[in-house]
């Protein structure tokens, strides 16, 4: 799990220092919320008792304006977060998480979303002996990431603004080690901000000059890979292997499209097909039966500079093995080190069940 937090905390880091430029306006807001868990999974019903709470407090800067897509996205903010998640549930104990984030304004600056993705550790994870009842969280160190959408007035008292709105927080082990239902929080938020530098009210100029769109269509080849696991506690970890070629087309300066086909060498799979045919013999299925899958999928990608936040839905055309159905979807996030190359995290599931955490790299033919 230590390789998944570093590369978390990479990604963040150059998300930001790509960002950073000198600005006119920083501050700090502190966010407390309370709500729900959301059972989005019917064995975790005996973990939803109390209503969770916590706060958040992040460093926000403003994007300097100086390129073209700061202008066509209203000027955004970066920033770095430190959540906690308090549970009042002994079972599921307290979550404390470190995010990068980006805030997004609309109507006129009054409505601010939050994209928040990060790592978080948790202080009460499953243990067959201690916390047998834990099936949320199988590890300390989880994803975590959480979207805030919250009405702001900033400066309103001199430096001090207010904030408030709903934000959705979700923790999970992306499968990397069993068990792993994740954990879903709704709730409501309230907040102050305090300006460090300079005034919030911002105007939005033209751009300087036109983002600059390729047409044409492109092809382009992905290589990915990390560790997972089956649902069945104590069973190994294995590396799987994904190949991928594909063909998009830049639609406009936010909107790229694509279509793909790829390959699975999922290892997990090839042990939970034996595990099954051993463990239920009455279901006769072979333990010899192919892992591999091959896929299609649909694909866009929202550009902002060099990032680009990807979201996909495919469809298994070869998969001798029914896991979880044939439709899959996935969601992340690229960054292109050139034109040609990139790298991405992403994060496949079966509809709400993760099934891994991907670390890939691209090149653009």
């Amino acid at each position: 799990m230590l390789k998944h937090a570093l590369t978390y905390i990479f990604f963040g880091l150059m998300f930001l220092s790509y960002a950073q430029e000198h600005t006119s306006f920083s501050y700090i807001d502190l966010n407390i919320y309370s709500g729900n868990i959301a059972r989005h999974n019917d064995n975790i019903t005996h973990l939803i008792q109390e209503h969770p709470n916590g706060l958040i407090l992040g460093w926000n800067k403003r994007v300097s304006g100086k390129k073209a897509w700061h202008q066509y996205y209203n000027l955004p903010e970066f920033g770095v977060s430190f959540s906690t998640h308090n549970f009042n549930n002994e079972t599921l104990g307290n979550a404390y998480g470190l995010h990068a984030h980006y805030n997004f304004y609309f109507i006129k600056r009054r409505l601010m979303l939050r994209v928040a993705q990060g790592v978080s550790y948790v202080t009460n994870p499953y243990d067959k002996y201690e916390n047998p009842k834990n099936i949320a969280f199988g590890s300390h160190l989880l994803s975590g990431t959480y979207l805030m959408l919250n009405y702001t007035r900033p400066q309103l008292f001199g430096p001090v603004g207010i904030q408030a709105g709903v934000t959705l927080l979700h923790l999970s082990n992306a499968s990397i080690k069993a068990p792993n239902t994740s954990i879903n929080t709704l709730a409501l938020n309230f907040g102050l901000t305090t300006a460090l530098e300079g005034i919030a009210h911002a105007e939005k100029n033209n751009p300087k000059a036109p983002i600059e769109i390729d047409s044409r269509i492109r092809y382009g080849i992905v290589f990915k890979t990390g560790m997972n696991q089956s649902d069945v506690v104590g069973s190994p970890q294995f590396p799987f292997y994904i190949f991928s070629v594909f063909a998009e087309k830049q639609l406009n300066h936010k909107n790229l499209v694509l279509f793909g086909t790829e390959y699975f060498n999922s290892k997990f799979l090839k042990e939970y097909i034996y595990y099954q045919s051993v463990a239920y013999p009455e279901n006769k299925i072979n333990s010899d039966l192919d892992y591999k899958r091959v896929g299609i999928y649909l694909g866009h990608e929202l550009l902002f500079g060099r990032f680009s936040l990807q979201t996909q839905l495919g469809y298994y055309i070869y998969a001798p093995f029914d896991f979880e159905g044939n439709v899959y979807n996935r969601i992340g996030m690229k960054h292109y080190m050139t034109k040609r190359w990139f790298v991405s995290v992403s994060l496949k599931s079966h509809a709400a069940k993760a099934e891994a955490l991907e670390f890939g790299t691209g090149l653009r033919l």
